[in-house]
């Protein structure tokens, strides 16, 4: 008798992807997704830093232009440059993108500082080591940056880290 069926050493040809070839593809892919979005996030929250580094500078030359009319730098950001108490005119103390917030503070006589920190609620408050950036004019007209993980830890020796140059 003819048997029409193949015999048992013609090799089987392969349709597809067998379940374990699947699961080790997507294990790879777990462990390179694991390795590349927090350092994708990373390079995002850098690059939003500038932000805050275009603000901070607009501020600066906004308080050398007030400086140059007045016998000392404006004490607000926001209010009108002839309310009281006198201002820089600012629309809003929050960077164009909503991640920064900035705040002014007198550092003496003839100086000031302006702080830029991280809001809340955005993914620029994970950005720890980078939370505070600022910059500060004390008398005579040196300038320092600084950056820190809140105001309160400012290293105005150290601009490298976060002020990328």
């Amino acid at each position: 008798m003819l048997s029409l069926r193949p015999p048992a050493c013609v090799a089987r040809t392969g349709r597809g992807f067998s379940l374990i070839e699947i699961v080790i593809a997507m294990a790879i892919a777990a462990i390179l997704a694991t390795i590349a979005i927090p350092t994708f996030m990373d390079s995002i929250r850098k690059s939003r830093r500038t932000d805050a580094f275009h603000l901070i500078a607009a501020v600066q030359q906004l308080q050398e232009r007030w400086r140059s009319n007045h016998t000392a730098y404006a004490s607000s950001l926001t209010h009108a440059a002839t309310g009281t108490p006198p201002g820089l005119g600012m629309a809003s103390a929050r960077t164009a993108d909503g991640y920064y917030e900035l705040a002014l503070s007198d550092t003496g006589a003839a100086g000031y500082a302006v702080i830029a920190t991280a809001v809340s609620g955005t993914s620029q408050a994970l950005d720890t080591r980078c939370l505070v950036l600022g910059a500060q004019v004390e008398a005579g007209g040196s300038l320092s940056q600084g950056s820190g993980a809140s105001s309160a830890s400012i290293d105005w020796s150290d601009a490298n880290r976060c002020w990328a140059r």
